[in-house]
């Protein structure tokens, strides 16, 4: 078979955060399995290549300069992946296009723009342009749970909210598959320091709960002021909101920002952290408490949606 996987979210940097963590995860395990299978790649950009491990086999790569979320995408890509005359492609991601001849399967992560559709990108911009993207998402996103072979979710968390928005999918056609780690490890002696040092991994969208995590931090420096929290993850305008309120409450010498870190950066704060913590109201999967309990790192995390 010729199979097709819409890559351009590759990698944490350019996708962000946990989708293209995933998207990358995924590209370099299946191009190592050494099946007959022969892959097809489609890449934003040739840079991402770069990214592929050396290892692949059986993989060709297709350059699809179209961004997500635009109409570019719906109108462009379709055309750029049917010539390709693939037996099935997948879509990490909701974002189809409507007018895809070649069959599909797409992974689901999280219904948080239904559920919190404050909680995105898009909520910067003008209520109009905010009320016709987000009316955009919910037709392609009924168009694939619609058309697709298989949904595939990362959760049993994401399969109920599925079934929850959408009872008339069917529970069969959703497979539950989880996410998992590779790259971080450790000797199992991560000796939890002696200053008393918080750590949060991931971005800044209001679900993830930070400015309550910023209150009950406040709280903990008045009983004691040794401690401090560091915040990593990708510099946008959400960040900077935080920011702002970091220095209006009198933390500034106690929280620390690591804007866009690397993989190296990322495992050293795992490492030198003596606690993690994940607030967030609504997670999909959660793969930074995972990779804090990878390394043997305590985790304080909400209750909330997946992560128990």
């Amino acid at each position: 078979m010729r199979i097709g996987i819409d890559a351009r979210m590759l990698g944490p940097i350019v996708g962000g955060g946990g989708l293209g963590r995933y998207v990358e995860e995924l590209v370099n395990g299946l191009a190592q399995l050494g099946h007959k299978h022969r892959l097809v790649l489609f890449l934003k950009n040739e840079r991402q290549a770069s990214v592929i491990t050396k290892r692949c086999l059986n993989v060709q790569l297709r350059i699809a300069d179209t961004h997500w979320y635009t109409f570019k995408e719906q109108l462009v890509l379709s055309r750029i992946i049917d010539r390709e005359k693939l037996d099935l492609v997948h879509f990490p991601h909701w974002n189809v296009p409507l007018f895809i001849k070649t069959p599909f399967v797409v992974t689901i992560h999280d219904l948080i723009l239904l559920e919190e559709p404050k909680s995105a990108k898009i909520t910067t911009r003008s209520p109009i342009v905010f009320a016709l993207k987000h009316l955009a998402y919910k037709i392609v996103l009924r168009h694939v749970l619609k058309r697709s072979r298989i949904i595939v979710a990362v959760s049993n968390h994401t399969k109920a909210s599925i079934l929850k928005h959408f009872p008339w999918v069917p529970a069969e056609k959703i497979r539950v598959i989880y996410e998992g780690i590779v790259g971080l490890s450790s000797d199992g002696n991560v000796a939890h320091k002696t200053e008393k040092s918080l750590l949060y991994v991931g971005n800044a969208y209001p679900h993830k709960n930070l400015e309550k995590l910023l209150e009950a931090f406040k709280i903990l420096v008045d009983s004691d002021p040794t401690f401090t929290l560091t915040l990593a993850g990708r510099e946008d305008i959400f960040y900077e909101r935080i920011k702002t309120n970091v220095r209006s409450s009198g933390l500034k010498n106690r929280v620390r920002f690591v804007m866009n870190p690397s993989d190296e950066e990322l495992h050293d704060l795992y490492c030198n952290a003596t606690l993690f913590v994940f607030p967030s109201r609504n997670e999909g999967f959660g793969l930074p408490p995972l990779e804090a309990m990878s390394i043997g790192l305590p985790v304080v995390s909400s209750r909330a949606a997946s992560l128990p």
